[in-house]
């Protein structure tokens, strides 16, 4: 994808939520009056602020995460203090998380600082080269203030749930008795914001999606020959995550809830891998690139691309092969 059409991509997606949004609590004012929404709108602000204060410390007491010196692990200290050069931005605190998938994710708040984790699983299954570009892509999230951004976008549906729940809850238990025709009005209204929750949850995928395309390309971009190894490091990551015993696998998914803090999504890992295992038998490295970037990518890939946190692993393959 070019890049200035990705920035675009990214604006253009990010004003229609909020113009959409906009559009829709308007609607919502003139029914209802502001004072209750108003009460409502900023409860869920305040408690996603609060919980984008307080998440890094949950993010790291769910995933076993702890901070590392130079001195417990060199190569990987020195390799986010170099790349943090590169990408002219502070260096964040270097962490390694103690669970079962090879993965990476990059998070933080103003009172945690900011922080850049490894799993150490992906530090067993990747070569040096591999990791590098993955960390590459990790602190163009940081870069892009990506943890901000998709906070921001995603207290818009949550808002329009909220309205929704408050409704359907306020008519089943004190509407019907008195005044049936407010009862069966805040019902509509309760099913209008579900239904407007949820397209605006898709275009909040959608920017999603696009954020992790522009960390690939800042990747590519400081990392010498970093299309090649963010690739080759994504396809492994694929192909590790949908081999692990079913144990193992079960509990990777206890970690769906921060799924899209991952370089790649767990939940999609068991599709990208038949994405490769159809058309390659069991190939590794490069060869395992090739032949995910020779599968045709079909309608079905593309519907349920519309309901995940990241691209598709063939289109991301090959946006990274147009960066080369």
């Amino acid at each position: 994808m070019n890049l200035v059409k990705l920035r675009l991509s990214m604006v253009g997606t990010l004003a229609f939520l909020i113009g959409l949004s906009t559009l829709f609590f308007a609607v919502i004012l003139s029914l209802i009056g502001p004072l209750n929404i108003i009460l409502l709108v900023s409860f869920v602000v305040i408690f996603n602020l609060i919980q984008w204060l307080i998440a890094p410390y949950m993010i790291d007491a769910m995933y076993k995460v702890k901070e590392i010196s130079r001195n417990e692990n060199p190569k990987l200290y020195n390799m986010v203090e170099n790349l943090s050069k590169k990408a002219k931005i502070k260096m964040p605190k270097v962490m390694i998380a103690k669970i079962p998938i090879p993965n990476a994710f990059a998070y933080g708040s103003p009172i945690a600082g900011r922080r850049v984790a490894v799993t150490e699983t992906l530090l067993k299954t990747l070569d040096d080269e591999e990791v590098e570009a993955v960390i590459g892509h990790e602190l163009g999230h940081l870069k892009h203030r990506d943890v901000q951004i998709m906070m921001f976008a995603s207290v818009l549906p949550a808002i329009f749930y909220f309205i929704a729940y408050s409704f359907m809850m306020s008519a089943w238990f004190g509407g019907y008795g008195r005044d049936r025709s407010n009862a069966g009005l805040a019902i509509l209204i309760g099913l209008a914001c579900m239904v407007i929750y949820w397209i605006l949850s898709l275009f909040v995928l959608g920017l999603s999606r696009l954020r992790e395309y522009y960390a690939d390309s800042h990747s590519a971009k400081i990392v010498e020959d970093g299309p090649r190894k963010l690739s080759e490091a994504l396809a492994k990551i694929v192909d590790y995550s949908a081999n692990m015993k079913y144990s193992s696998h079960q509990q990777a998914s206890a970690f769906n809830s921060f799924r899209t803090l991952f370089i790649t999504d767990p939940e999609r890992a068991d599709k990208d891998y038949q994405e490769i295992v159809k058309s390659s038998g069991y190939p590794r490295d490069r060869e395992l690139v090739e032949r995910i970037l020779s599968r045709r990518i079909t309608t079905t890939d593309r519907i349920l691309e519309l309901f995940s946190t990241h691209p598709n692993i063939v289109k991301r393959l090959k946006a990274l092969q147009r960066l080369s």
